[in-house]
This record gives C-alpha cells, structure tokens and sequence, in this order.
C-alpha cells in the first residue's frame, strides 16, 4: 500500500513538473514572439523619414482644424471668433509676443517708398556730433534754423572729420553694390560637363552628394590609366 502510494506521489510530481514545463515553453514562446515583433516594428520606425511622428501630428491637427471649421460654417458660426472663446491669457501673451517677434518691415509698393527706406536705414546708423553742432548754432545763431527766405549759401561748413565720414559711408556702399548680385558668378575655369543651365544645375547637384566617391574615377579617365 505504501508502495502504490508513494509511486502516486512521483507521478504526481512528475506531473507538476511537466505542467511547469510546458508553461515555461509557452511563455518562452510567447516572449519570442513579442520579441520578433518589436524587432519588426524598429526596423520599420528606422525606414521612416526622421520627421515622420511630427507630420503625422501636424497632419492629424490640420484635421481635427478642418473638422472644427466644417462644425462652425454648418453652425452658422464665426469659426475665428469660436476658436478665441478657448483663448486663454497665456495663449493671448504667446500670441502676442510671437507678433511682435515678426520683421515689421512690409517692403514697399515704388521708388519712392523704396528711397525712404534707404534713407532711413542710412540715416539710423549716423552718430551726430553735438558739440560740433552747438558750436556752429552760438556762430550762427538765427542763421542756423533756415527758413523760406533765409540766405545761408556758404554758413554751413562741415569739418574734416564729417567730410571724411561721409567718405567713408560712400565707399562702405560702392563695396556693398559690388558684392551684390542675385546671381552667382559664373566660374571660367571650370570643366563644361553641361548641355544647358539646367543640367549644370543637376550635374552640381549630383557632384555635391557623389563627387567624394566618384573623384578618384574621373581622374583616371583624365589620365587614361581606367581599366
């Protein structure tokens, strides 16, 4: 009887530890499995451009936008003043804030308004000399404030000092309309390995992503020596 007993007993173990066993094998299984997957999904999220998540979300905002302007036109609704009812004070300052962080210049419309702008630039960067100036206002005195009938051809004399400023200001300028040019210059030295401007254009393009790995080729078709 004892016998019978304790062979139920390592059968039972036995058993158990088959359970055990097979649970084991299950769960490693399962862990491969998970494993594989997320491997798959890395190499995926690698294959994706880097700016992939935010365009995802930009997209995802510009139509939840698009939804809430939809509900506002069928609404009858203003959609710009609904979506400031949500404005918060902070959102206001961030608002005004990046405002005023814009260039406010608007450009301008003619010759005139671009000359302005010009002489305001120029104007902003001139230093006055004061004591220059209220020196010449004691020699002058009413003679200094011209007016429609006033003569004062010859009063005004600038000094040394501000004629050679404004020597100095001119030149700065000539440099500065030199240097200027909405279009490159044009290299004469340079091989032609172009048919027009639009294939120069690819050729340099091309040449800036592969000319490292492709130099040593070109200079052995120069030589001759390209097996």
């Amino acid at each position: 009887m004892d016998k019978d007993k304790s062979t139920d007993d390592v059968d039972t173990k036995r058993a158990e530890r088959l359970a055990r066993l097979k649970e084991l094998h299950l769960r490693r299984n399962e862990a491969r499995k998970l494993n594989h997957a997320e491997v798959i999904e890395e190499d995926h999220r690698k294959s994706l451009p880097t700016n992939f998540e935010r365009r995802c979300e930009r997209i995802k905002k510009q139509d939840e936008v698009t939804k809430r302007r939809r509900d506002a036109v069928d609404s009858g609704l203003d959609y710009e003043r609904v979506e400031q009812l949500d404005w918060t004070a902070e959102d206001c300052d961030k608002w005004e804030k990046k405002r005023k962080k814009k260039n406010p210049d608007v450009g301008f419309d003619n010759y005139e308004q671009c000359t302005y702008r010009a002489y305001t630039k120029l104007t902003a960067q001139i230093k006055p000399d004061m004591e220059a100036c209220d020196k010449q206002k004691e020699e002058l005195g009413e003679d200094y404030y011209a007016t429609s009938s006033s003569l004062i051809h010859g009063s005004h004399k600038p000094n040394e000092k501000a004629v050679n400023r404004m020597v100095e200001d001119l030149e700065l300028q000539y440099s500065k309309r030199g240097k200027f040019s909405r279009r490159r210059a044009f290299d004469i030295d340079a091989d032609i390995d172009y048919i027009n401007e639009r294939n120069r254009a690819f050729n340099k393009k091309i040449e800036r992503y592969y000319g490292k790995y492709t130099a040593e080729i070109k200079q052995n078709l120069e030589r001759g020596t390209a097996v």
